[in-house]
């Protein structure tokens, strides 16, 4: 008789524990499910918004830059500095003339003062960065500083960025256009 209530229980766990197990999978499924869902609907929401809001917004989010003839594409920080010189480029197109340093950028001075967002980075090839609020830079190697982020040249390896910079002097343009 003993035997047979030990069993009893010993069943009744088990089954108690499988219930629990499958409950919480269920639960689990569910709940991932409805986070996907809302996830879906998030997305679908903003990219219903066409039209001009989808063109603005893509306009703060990308500058393009012409360099000896060919255009390559920016993607813009979310910082106040990026959104200044987005204020700067609605107004016109922006012209620098850029000076090689040290075998890793090209800096030019701008005619005009952006805020500063600076904190310690490493750059790398294709970063565009706001030196001292009024230069603009492009780094075609590495460097580590105090700077603020603007951008980052999308599309392009460290030497196609390097043959278009070239080993001098170069003039580049900022602007919203292509």
């Amino acid at each position: 008789m003993k035997k047979e209530i030990i069993i009893s229980i010993v069943i009744s766990v088990l089954l108690a524990f499988i219930v629990g197990i499958v409950y919480y999978t269920v639960y689990k499924c569910v709940a991932d499910r409805e986070d996907f869902k809302s996830n879906i609907e998030d997305t679908t929401n903003t990219s219903a918004d066409t039209g001009s809001a989808e063109k603005n917004n893509k306009e703060n989010k990308e500058m393009f830059i012409k360099i000896n003839g060919k255009v390559l594409t920016v993607n813009l920080e979310n910082n106040s500095s990026a959104k200044a010189l987005i204020e700067k480029l609605n107004q016109n197109d922006i012209t620098i003339n850029m000076e090689d340093y040290a075998n890793f950028e090209k800096v030019g001075s701008l005619e005009f003062d952006l805020p500063t967002n600076d904190e310690q980075i490493t750059t790398s090839y294709g970063d565009i960065i706001l030196y001292q609020g009024n230069k603009i830079t492009i780094y075609y190697d590495t460097n580590s500083w105090n700077f603020t982020k603007l951008g980052r040249i999308d599309n392009v390896t460290q030497e196609e960025l390097k043959r278009l910079l070239g080993k001098g002097n170069v003039t580049v343009t900022l602007s919203l256009k292509q």
